[in-house]
């Protein structure tokens, strides 16, 4: 059931309309962000125009989207239409019998709606047909032309996203095809199933260039009101990615004592540096599998967030990449008592906490040294100093930076996936990434690295021996961050996406 809309309230009018079983209803749930109409793959389904409020502004503007029945025998209906004097008119007082003659009584409905509702035609047409295939357009833009209102064609089913070159394509030969109807104003590609909110706002603006006067005056402002609620979401999932990082690059995980510093020792041999190198401990290997669930259960729960954010259903999926098996980074406290052991590996220790640095280790070898202090201190010192600038009483385990660029990534394709989740669809499933999207996101890291990577020694912040913050400051300071940076990642990504949507 259609919405009770105010008719005399200032609105804007959409009609969606093509030839049946398009996809109208399918975009007009993805549009609406909710369940609206019937879906059945067969034609007609739509019986007769139904109309929803889109979007509202404060003063009162409204932007209406009325759902269509399909055109039906299109070819049959302009040979007739071309015999009639006021060939709309004509059509109209006909009475079409909609059982007996469904496809003309449905076309009679859409044409109604147009004629009288509409502000701007939406013409959705198949992509996945050439053309030269859909036979229907041009009789039917042939119709529409009598009408004579502003027709916007999109291409629907266009499939997953894929190559950028290609769609241009696809977008150019129906650019070409529909260049003879003075009526298109635009074609434009916004698929039920994989769109992006971005295309829309693109959607907005072609419809405001299509209006004048005071209905362009109000579509500016609906356009506006639409930017602002897309732009809403589009912070609150840059927010809550930025948490789930920061929640996972502050994980840490407590290895036993006693199995730890005995079965490690035997292995370090002369340098610190082992501590990277080996065969990992099994308390190390029990570490990197709770961090690893630590990290699927985050990221069933912030996807989930992001489903909620953008009005799907549906279960989140954890996705372990499998590479980041072997990214934990190996934090052991060093035994006071055992000291001794340390004494003739200084050498050694600077070259293993050189390595720890690099990996994403604190400023311990740089603090120490900055001070003048490790010579000093001697063997025991150094081990005290591990302890004290570690912040810990015992070993642990957590995530090193190499890991944490991954996870940047992988959020990043999981915010795509979701965005680009047509609400047509139904309820939200992961599917596989498309190469487009991995190879923005890649780029796009390692542009920001230089600005991202020193953010992450923030994750210690509340645990260390001169602060007495806790975990939960640490981990808010890092969201608090990881945000501008992570929005402005997400942003450069959809640019390289969709270059034609930019401001």
């Amino acid at each position: 059931m259609s919405a009770t809309i105010d008719s005399k309230l200032p609105a804007i009018a959409l009609s969606l309309v093509s030839h049946t079983n398009a996809g109208k209803t399918t975009l007009a749930r993805t549009l609406l962000g909710r369940d609206v109409g019937t879906i059945r793959d067969e034609p007609h389904v739509t019986e007769y125009a139904d109309v929803y409020e889109m979007v509202r502004t404060e003063n009162g503007d409204v932007l209406l989207l009325w759902d269509t029945p399909g055109f039906g025998d299109s070819v049959r209906l302009a040979r007739r239409l071309r015999q009639a004097e006021q060939p709309i008119g004509w059509f109209l007082t006909q009475v079409w019998d909609r059982f007996r003659d469904r496809p003309l009584w449905s076309t009679q409905q859409a044409v109604r709606n147009v004629r009288d509702e509409a502000d701007v035609v939406l013409y959705l047409v198949n992509a996945a047909e050439s053309p030269q295939a859909a036979t229907y357009v041009v009789p039917e833009m042939e119709v529409l032309a009598w009408i004579g209102k502003p027709v916007v064609v999109l291409l629907n089913q266009l499939g997953p996203p894929g190559d950028a070159a290609a769609e241009a394509a696809d977008v150019e030969r129906w650019r070409a095809h529909l260049a003879g109807h003075r009526q298109v104003h635009a074609v434009l590609p916004l698929d039920a199933f994989a769109r992006c909110w971005v295309q829309e706002l693109t959607l907005m603006r072609v419809i405001e260039e299509a209006l004048q006067g005071e209905a362009r005056a109000r579509m500016v402002r609906l356009a506006q009101a639409w930017r602002a609620r897309r732009e809403a979401v589009f912070d609150a999932a840059a927010s809550a990615l930025a948490g789930s990082l920061a929640r996972t690059a502050a994980a840490r995980v407590a290895l036993p004592e006693a199995a730890t510093i005995s079965e490690r020792l035997k292995r370090l041999g002369t340098s610190i540096g082992a501590l990277a190198g080996g065969k990992p401990a099994p308390a190390a290997e029990a570490a990197a599998q709770e961090l690893a669930r630590q990290w699927d259960d985050e990221v069933r729960q912030s996807t989930a967030e992001l489903i909620a954010l953008h009005g799907l259903a549906g279960e989140a999926q954890g996705e372990i990449l499998q590479q980041l098996a072997g990214g934990t980074e190996l934090r052991l406290r060093v035994d006071e008592g055992r000291a001794a052991l340390w004494g003739g590996v200084v050498t050694g220790a600077l070259a293993g906490l050189k390595a720890d640095l690099a990996s994403g280790g604190l400023t311990l070898g740089g603090g120490m040294l900055a001070g003048g202090l490790l010579g000093a201190l001697g063997a025991a010192g150094v081990a005290r100093g591990v302890n004290l600038v570690r912040g810990t009483r015992q070993s642990w385990a957590s995530w090193n930076v190499d890991a944490l660029r991954q996870m940047l990534q992988a959020a990043m394709l999981r915010y795509l996936a979701v965005a680009h989740f047509g609400r047509g669809r139904g309820d939200w499933h992961p599917t596989e990434t498309p190469a487009s999207w991995r190879e923005a996101v890649a780029a796009v890291a390692v542009e920001h690295a230089p600005s991202l990577d020193p953010l992450w020694t923030l994750r210690s912040g509340g645990r260390t021996a001169s602060s007495d913050g806790s975990v939960a400051d640490a981990i808010q300071a890092l969201q608090v961050a990881l945000q501008p940076p992570l929005r402005a990642m997400l942003r450069a990504v959809l640019e390289r996406l969709y270059p034609q949507t930019s401001d």
